[in-house]
């Protein structure tokens, strides 16, 4: 009788234990509603979205295949504690797929390389630099224009951004710093990639102005900065601009950039203040490439001959932000551009710039590039929808 009342009461705890356990255990359908595979595309989870105290140990798993996916963890306002967890799903075309939010320690995470990386450069003045898998970026800052307004060599006085052309998968920033410092050039190509694209007082790719007829305005080098995070899935970082003046107008500008694994576009979310529209624009060089406008997509992009290879650069937006495009060429140095024409609402906004290079072997043509910005739209226009069940 003893056995048995005991036997009973384990055989209680146990399926209480167990329904708990079913009761507290979540899971996530992602939807895609349109006709083409998703991937590379990040989903961000929050602690109030998840309905959890903590983020800490938590992993997503692919319910299909008992798989746990690659993860990263973002303290976004640098209190010490993670805001946000980041992860690429795999959904077919037309089709939703289902995911569990699983808890274990760290050790038994999936190794990840961090291919998402950025970093202020003191070395090399003071440039902040950020790449992943597929491109590689910098920026100028105040030592920089510093050196420039009081005459001393190797300065630059621009708020453009510069395209580092990489042709390998692995971070690049650091060796290419290093090796630059010991009398190796990234100028040159040594089976790796190299910078031979020119800025100048240009907007690079994509950084902003704005425009009062025929005449621009915009910042300086940056003034801030600040890592957010790095990581196998998302490098990101603040910088801030001294105010500036567009022709009367006190402009108050920072920017949150970042840039995801697989991706050849940089997300910019700019704060601005004194403005109801900017321009983000591309350099158009030599002008000797072509500039392709589709409004219809909400980008622009310029495709040229470069070196011994060719460059597509481009802006993607969201239909509220993006207004129309536009080219301005000039016989200025520089100052030529093909332009998209943003929308500033609530004192913010957000686009993405990026190139693609065709010696790196990801894009064969234009017409490649293109296609990689047509469904780059449609994704950001219809963003995956993520739901706790």
């Amino acid at each position: 009788m003893i056995i048995k009342k005991l036997y009973i009461f384990c055989f209680s705890i146990l399926t209480f234990t167990s329904c708990t356990k079913e009761k507290e255990r979540k899971t996530l359908t992602i939807k895609n509603t349109l006709d083409i595979e998703r991937t590379l595309e990040t989903v961000e989870l929050t602690k109030e979205f998840l309905k959890v105290d903590a983020l800490t140990n938590l992993s997503v798993k692919d319910i299909d295949s008992d798989e746990i996916l690659i993860s990263q963890l973002v303290d976004t306002n640098d209190d010490g504690v993670s805001d946000v967890l980041l992860f690429q799903p795999k959904i077919p075309a037309k089709s939703e797929k289902k995911y569990e939010i699983v808890m274990h320690p760290n050790a038994s995470k999936p190794a990840a390389k961090n291919y998402c990386f950025s970093r202020f450069v003191p070395e090399r003045t003071d440039d902040y630099a950020w790449e992943n898998d597929k491109v590689a970026f910098r920026v100028f800052g105040p030592t920089a224009q510093k050196m420039v307004e009081q005459g001393t060599p190797g300065g630059t006085l621009s708020s453009g951004v510069d395209a580092w052309l990489k042709r390998v998968d692995y971070p690049i920033i650091n060796k290419w710093y290093k090796q630059n410092a010991n009398g190796q050039s990234y100028h040159k190509d040594h089976g790796e990639g190299l910078d031979n694209f020119h800025v100048g007082i240009s907007r690079g790719v994509g950084s902003i102005v704005i425009k009062q007829k025929d005449s621009f305005y915009a910042s300086k080098n940056y003034t801030k900065w600040k890592t957010i995070t790095t990581g196998p899935i998302r490098t990101s970082f603040y910088l801030e601009y001294e105010d500036w003046d567009a022709n009367g107008n006190a402009i108050k500008e920072s920017r949150i950039i970042s840039l995801d694994y697989g991706s050849n576009l940089s997300k910019f979310e700019i704060s601005l203040n004194g403005a109801n529209t900017v321009s983000a624009g591309l350099t158009l060089h030599e002008k000797d490439g072509e500039i392709v406008s589709n409004d219809e997509n909400n980008w622009v992009s310029y495709w040229q001959p470069h070196g011994d290879s060719e460059l597509g650069t481009a802006i993607v937006s969201t239909k509220e932000y993006f207004i129309n495009s536009e080219e301005y060429i000039t016989d200025k140095v520089d100052l030529s551009h093909a332009f998209a024409n943003l929308n500033v609402l609530s004192n913010n906004v957000t686009y993405y710039t990026g190139f693609g290079w065709k010696k790196s072997g990801q894009f064969k043509n234009k017409e490649a590039w293109e296609n990689y910005l047509n469904q780059f739209s449609l994704k950001i226009n219809n963003p995956l929808t993520v739901k706790l069940d």
